[in-house]
């Protein structure tokens, strides 16, 4: 059974990975996050890429984004002239520089005396002109974007794909339209790269594409492109899994590789080149206004790539990296080509996926046998050398740019270690399960419970604390037992008993104990019960509307029905493991007990089947509706007692019932500064519906006849239980 269990767990560890549900992919890239964070790529310091910042500083010395087409023409000339070996738009130029000539009223422009003037502004280049005259036969390119909808048909790239193996364009990201650059720069250009990303869910930036179908053509992404030009090479070559020389152990799984020039790039299935970040590096960066103004050396720029793009946030191009909460997206491309560069890649093997689960499940296997021989500690040992196992591969792995996932063996042999210690654990509390079920027959489960955390408590002792006694008790059960045979009262009591034991139960209460019809429970302990008065009074409601379905389904027999009465009250009681050496009760004693006793009394007086003490209805707080009955005064206790009579929940009483209680309480007021003749009156409004109010006409009627002599007080003392 163990072991069966266990190729279960494993197996299904194994089919979830293969379905790689998101939160599981989630798991990977924040584990391929921290590797990254732990040892990060260290920036080159000759900086192969250099980055021309249209940051705030330019904008505010410069103008406003857009600028003028003879500005950006003027810094590209300047980059040229300075010796760049390639120069990239992070940009797209997409409409075509307005004529401001063409937006002169008529009346201006054809006027006679203006036409020399007009003659002489057309015949000059325009900003658009010089910006593509300045980039024709230049190693220059110019950025895409590629998005949703329709576009006019355009050309999306100026490189040529050598495809080894089936047809990439099934895998790599796929958009179908793009944002082009104006007709005279797309044409000009050498070069043109798509700018898009392509992130995870948390919008993170990890890879970078190599290429991006755009309709049905193939596009160079802004990296690919920019490195195309810089080897010279007129071709991308693109290697699917099934190119000759690949060992496709699942059939077709995608793109494994883009080759530009002599540089070799491992991708993943979609062409996407997984980035290995350094963190931002300010020294990357040049103001282009630092440029236009010469303050930037020819040696900082000769030989290198350079990237122009922005910094500013109002131009919207800033993301976020494993390393950077926010860095400019144009620093990212810088990135991923000076990772190109220096051959620093990162690459996730089509392997890993299968060595992971194979390692995993061996893993899995070795640590169910440590805990079947050894026990959970040795087996927790070598779980925990497994998971540092797991966590230094991934990390050599890393180091050598290979991408392990620490993340499903660590999940899966903390889930299997889990079951495996509770199989045991289960196995073990197997035998105090069936001693838990013995007790509970007849004893509180909340008991069992306490005691089974706790077996200290088996041994004499008590404490004091504050609970809630509920005393309950059957009208007339000695009559009923004389008429009654005696199997026919063992079925009616165990009925009744079990009905009245499950409700104390279900309210966080235990039984105290049976003296014939009578039940003692008690709210607040063993287990600590902050609502242990409210919970008492809510089961007390609960018994009284039990009882009346029983009767009414016929529970007693020879047309006779149960009636009950039941007295609350809360209070400090001494609360322990009570008798001798041989035989001991968990139960509460003290005077707390005796008065509930005295209480549930009181309702043969008043005709009422449930009363509560003044100290229970301030403790079961305002969600009850209560009603005052009397003050008393019981056997063997010197101060008198409030008590009361429980309605209902708040908000469940009826308009009748709240208009007997209002003149229930006006007759007690009366009653009490002695108008007798006025409370008479009250009670008597209500008298044929309230067995109170009928007691304490009566009361009225016999101090009306007879006055009250001088002491007299409104309490009435109980002479009798």
């Amino acid at each position: 059974m163990y072991w069966l269990a266990v190729m279960l767990v494993l197996g299904a560890a194994a089919i979830v990975r293969w379905i790689d549900p998101q939160f599981l992919a989630r798991l990977r890239l924040i584990a391929f996050d921290t590797l990254q964070q732990l040892q990060p790529r260290q920036a080159d310091p000759a900086y192969p890429v250099r980055i021309i910042d249209i940051d705030e500083r330019s904008l505010t010395a410069i103008g406003a984004w857009p600028w003028r087409r003879e500005i950006l023409a003027e810094v590209v000339e300047a980059l040229l002239a300075r010796g760049a070996k390639v120069v990239a738009f992070d940009i797209v130029l997409a409409s075509a520089e307005p004529d401001f000539l063409a937006a002169l009223p008529p009346s201006i422009r054809l006027a006679p005396d203006m036409q020399p003037l007009i003659e002489k502004l057309e015949a000059l280049p325009s900003g658009e002109r010089r910006l593509a005259q300045s980039i024709t036969g230049a190693p220059v390119v110019l950025g895409l974007i590629g998005r949703r909808g329709i576009s006019e048909p355009a050309d999306v790239s100026k490189a040529g794909f050598a495809l080894l193996g089936t047809d990439p364009a099934r895998h790599v990201p796929y958009l179908p339209a793009a944002t082009v650059n104006a007709p005279a720069l797309q044409a000009a250009a050498s070069g043109l790269g798509l700018l898009n990303w392509f992130p995870e869910h948390d919008q993170v930036v990890r890879k970078v594409p190599m290429l991006v179908r755009i309709g049905n053509d193939l596009a160079p992404s802004l990296a690919s492109e920019t490195m195309r030009l810089a080897t010279g090479a007129t071709t991308i070559a693109v290697r699917s899994s099934t190119a000759s020389g690949e060992t496709p152990f699942v059939g077709e799984t995608g793109i494994t590789s883009v080759r530009i020039g002599s540089f070799l790039v491992p991708t993943d299935y979609t062409g996407q080149m997984w980035l290995s970040f350094t963190p931002h590096d300010a020294n990357r960066f040049r103001p282009a206004v630092d440029l236009l103004q010469g303050r930037v050396a020819r040696e900082d720029i000769a030989g290198r790539i350079v990237l122009i793009g922005t910094s500013a946030p109002g131009l919207f191009d800033m993301r976020a990296t494993p390393l950077d909460a926010v860095v400019a997206g144009v620093e990212i491309h810088a990135q991923a080509i000076e990772q190109i560069i220096a051959g620093n890649m990162l690459h996730r093997p089509d392997l890993s996926t299968g060595l992971e689960v194979v390692f995993t499940t061996l893993a899995g296997l070795l640590l169910a046998v440590f805990v079947l021989q050894s026990g959970p500690v040795l087996g927790a040992v070598m779980g925990a050398v497994t998971m540092m196992t797991v966590l230094t591969a991934a990390w050599l792995a890393r180091t050598y740019g290979s991408l392990l996932d620490p993340s499903f063996p660590a999940l899966t042999l903390t889930g299997l270690y889990i079951f495996c210690t509770g199989f045991f654990y289960f196995q073990t509390t197997r035998e105090r399960n069936r001693v838990r079920q013995a007790f509970s027959h007849y004893m509180a489960p909340s008991i069992v419970e306490e005691l089974a955390r706790q077996p200290e408590k088996l041994r004499l002792g008590g404490e004091r604390r504050t609970v809630t006694l509920y005393r309950s008790d059957l009208a007339g059960f000695s009559k009923l037992s004389e008429d009654l045979e005696p199997h026919e009262l063992v079925a009616v009591m165990n009925e009744y008993l079990t009905a009245m034991t499950d409700i104390v139960m279900e309210h966080e209460g235990f039984i105290d104990k049976y003296i014939g019809d009578a039940i003692d429970g008690v709210f607040g302990a063993p287990a600590d019960d902050a609502q242990h008065a409210l919970n008492a009074v809510k089961s007390a409601l609960a018994a009284r509307t039990r009882l009346s379905e029983m009767n009414a389904a016929g529970l007693a027999i020879r047309g006779r029905t149960l009636e009950q009465r039941i007295g609350l009250h809360s209070g400090v009681g001494i609360v322990g493991n009570i008798g001798s050496k041989r035989r001991f009760n968990y139960t509460v004693v003290g005077d707390s007990a005796n008065l509930a006793s005295r209480i549930e009394g009181a309702n043969k007086y008043y005709g009422t089947a449930i009363l509560a003490s003044e100290a229970t209805v301030q403790l079961a707080g305002p969600a009850i509706t209560w009603r005052e009955i009397d003050t008393i005064r019981v056997v063997g206790r010197s101060s008198p007692v409030r008590i009361y009579e429980p309605i209902g929940l708040v908000g469940e009483a009826s308009k009748d019932s709240v208009a007997t209680i209002e003149t229930y309480a006006e007759g007690l007021d009366r009653w009490r500064s002695k108008d007798f003749a006025g409370a008479l009156r009250s009670f008597e409004q209500i008298s044929t519906i309230d067995p109170p109010a009928r007691f304490f006409m009566e009361r009225c009627r016999a101090l009306i006849q007879s006055a009250p002599a001088a002491d007299w007080s409104h309490v009435h003392v109980l002479e009798r239980k």
